[in-house]
């Protein structure tokens, strides 16, 4: 029997300041999608403005939410803070994260939210 799970994840950047400019965000697109499939998990859709990242993923059937997170966060800040080419003003993040199970019916539902942002939130689309 086939299991599929989609969870919709999301964070934001330290108290929702805007940290991710285009540079960053074409970082993050890359970045998160290939550390994410490191771990085995798909990324179906990403959404990433000034002050936040949403992300549609399909995990493997066995995996664990907080490493994936800290793996994803961790990492990304670490490295566009190493290279100015990515981010002037430094990538925090806040503490915590939202993560919620999609039913396979609304799926294309979030998809389109999720890729969606920079139309959702104009005035904090980072500008790609």
């Amino acid at each position: 029997m086939a299991c599929h799970l989609y969870i919709h994840l999301s964070w934001t950047t330290l108290d929702r300041r805007p940290m991710i400019g285009p540079s960053a965000q074409r970082f993050l697109r890359r970045f998160l999608s290939a550390e994410a499939q490191k771990l085995g998990v798909m990324v179906l859709s990403t959404g990433i403005v000034s002050d936040h990242v949403h992300l549609l993923l399909v995990p493997p059937p066995r995996w664990d939410m907080p490493h994936l997170v800290q793996v994803l966060k961790g990492a990304s800040s670490r490295i566009a803070n190493k290279d100015p080419a990515i981010s002037r003003t430094g990538l925090r993040w806040a503490v915590g994260y939202d993560a919620r199970t999609v039913s396979p019916s609304a799926v294309e539902r979030v998809r389109a939210y999720v890729r969606d942002q920079a139309r959702r939130h104009p005035d904090r689309a980072a500008g790609v």
